[in-house]
């Protein structure tokens, strides 16, 4: 029988940290840990993509809404490039945090697949743009920008190593 609350308490993501100066590394670790209640101990390795800096991923467990928290505490450091995923569960969207130096923190709905997601009133508001406009508001909605910024990193995440973080959910 399903319970009456429909919603999950607990959900799962993924941190990309692409690039960090390496001063900052211990500051990304210790706001992770206070906000996942969980040791932060990174695996930090170089960054072919920006010569350098250093790279870690780190895929986390904790209650719904996580996610937003950790982007909020990793924008702090406008120097790092980073995605913050969340995945969605039975009742809560899927969301993922894009931050570029350049752009800015960039956040999405996404699918149980992984794409970004544009709601129906989302939808209705970037059509009032017109013609024009709709393009390059749809452009922005689905983060391209973002992602082509974040891509070089991306492929220089093959050979990173994967930490997992858990916070007890209860």
């Amino acid at each position: 029988m399903r319970s009456l609350n429909q919603f999950v308490d607990a959900t799962t993501g993924v941190i990309y940290v692409h690039s960090s100066p390496a001063a900052l590394c211990p500051h990304v670790e210790w706001a992770l840990t206070s906000i996942l209640d969980a040791c932060a101990n990174l695996r930090w390795t170089a960054q072919p993509a920006a010569v350098g800096t250093l790279r870690a991923t780190c895929d986390w467990m904790g209650p719904v809404g996580t996610g937003a928290r950790l982007a909020a505490a990793m924008r702090a450091w406008p120097l790092l490039h980073f995605e913050v995923t969340e995945d969605p569960s039975d009742g809560v969207d899927g969301e993922r945090f894009s931050h570029v130096p350049e752009l800015g923190l960039w956040r999405g709905n996404t699918s149980a697949s992984g794409d970004v997601v544009i709601g129906e009133m989302q939808l209705r508001a970037l059509m009032e743009k017109g013609r024009d406009g709709f393009a390059a508001a749809v452009e922005h909605a689905l983060g391209t920008a973002w992602d082509d910024a974040l891509e070089p990193y991306r492929s220089g995440g093959e050979g990173a190593e994967v930490t997992w973080l858990r916070r007890d959910v209860g």
